[in-house]
């Protein structure tokens, strides 16, 4: 007789947040809000003190990543009028309240 393979069973599917549809979570707006977000900072690296949402869009365009306008617009007008050094200099405090722990001790004997 010949062997007879299992049946083939479909694999789970991937929720919305992981790909990017169906409906807006705070989970999934914080999420593709990091990719804007680091898109502005690639502009200041660039040399743009202030970018515009047309920098930002060019370079997730470059990218091959899809922008929604909308979310582009909450990033710009969060980020008007303030330097991304001043910002990221007054966020780095709050890291320290994490702690950070220090390199692994030796292997035990």
């Amino acid at each position: 007789k010949r062997a007879t393979s299992p049946p083939r069973t479909r694999a789970p599917p991937i929720p919305p947040v992981l790909t990017g549809t169906g409906t807006r979570s705070g989970l999934r707006q914080s999420a593709m809000g990091m990719k804007y977000l680091g898109a502005y900072l690639m502009a200041v690296l660039g040399g743009k003190e202030a970018p515009t949402a047309d920098d930002v869009k060019q370079i997730l365009e470059a990218g091959g990543i899809e922008c929604e306008q909308e979310l582009l617009d909450k990033v710009i007008e969060r980020m008007d009028g303030k330097q991304v050094h001043d910002l990221i200099a007054a966020g780095y405090g709050k890291f320290a309240a994490c702690g950070g722990g220090g390199g692994g001790g030796g292997a035990a004997r």
